[in-house]
């Protein structure tokens, strides 16, 4: 199993970071702890995470803000992704922003708080906020294209989407991953990912342990005992396993779990752990 591969045209190691925890509970507001928020970022990079997921509608502008502060200037080989199509409320609130006007401002307002020129890499947040509506996304996909002429945005990528608005966004522009809500108990995108693999595509899985109520599963529980590591640990060794275009993006604000979770890049599941693990499905666990 390699470790690394090739996003847009960048080589990122497979095992990333995503910042949304670092801001306040529900991704709104300050961090519980600023230093602590800091010391994750700069550890993250330290032990060669090259690859932060991040969005200005963390806090909102808290966390790019707390990137920017902690790493910049950037390691030259360190990609970071932004995400756009939503903005918050006065209550913390996801409130859809798909029009020309917000997206446009999304990107800019990245940009400034990341103190950068140019994306990497940008993902939309089609349609749901909170999950994937059917529907046309090609004249919001239209926008951030022609932001990517513009030279703001580098690479484009879709969020939240359905298979057919996966094959539809293709047909319009170069997409260069797809991150959707998958797990080892959420597994609508199986072929969405054995197709994006043949092509290239990068996978990013966001809720790697069922999200914020953490999957239950005996047979994730019996094997992490087995292997005397986390279930966290686990399901991410699983996620790297399953396809080779699986980026993961697991968020904390915990030291001790970011070690933890960079740990599961090495962890080895043998072959009777991968196919009891293959076995879990929704009927036997319970997420969020």
């Amino acid at each position: 199993m390699t470790n690394t591969f090739t996003l847009g045209d960048r080589t990122v190691n497979r095992l990333g970071y995503g910042a949304m925890q670092l801001a306040g509970p529900g991704a709104f507001g300050a961090p519980r702890d600023r230093d602590a928020a800091l010391a994750v970022l700069r550890e993250a990079v330290a032990s060669g995470v090259n690859h932060i997921d991040t969005s200005d509608f963390y806090g909102p502008h808290v966390v790019n803000r707390l990137i920017r502060e902690a790493l910049h200037p950037y390691p030259d080989d360190l990609v970071i992704v932004t995400k756009i199509g939503a903005r918050r409320g006065d209550d913390g609130s996801w409130i859809p922003a798909f029009s020309a006007e917000e997206l446009a401002q999304a990107v800019h307002d990245n940009l400034r708080n990341l103190g950068l020129d140019t994306l990497e890499v940008n993902v939309r947040f089609m349609f749901g906020v909170h999950g994937p509506a059917e529907g046309s996304i090609e004249a919001p996909l239209a926008v951030v294209a022609a932001l990517q002429r513009q030279g703001l945005i580098r690479h484009i990528g879709l969020s939240n989407v359905t298979a057919a608005q996966v094959a539809q966004g293709r047909r319009i522009c170069d997409v260069v991953c797809v991150q959707n809500h998958y797990n080892l108990a959420h597994r609508v995108d199986d072929a969405v990912i054995d197709d994006l693999a043949r092509s290239g595509v990068a996978y990013t899985p966001f809720f790697p342990l069922g999200g914020f109520t953490p999957l239950q599963s005996s047979t994730l529980s019996d094997v992490a005992q087995s292997l005397g590591v986390t279930p966290m640990q686990v399901a991410l060794a699983w996620l790297l396993r399953r396809a080779p275009n699986i980026l993961l993006i697991p968020g904390t604000s915990s030291l001790t779990h970011l070690r933890e979770n960079l740990a599961a890049a090495e962890l080895d599941l043998p072959e009777e752990a991968m196919v009891a693990l293959d076995g879990v499905s929704a009927d036997d666990s319970s997420s969020e």
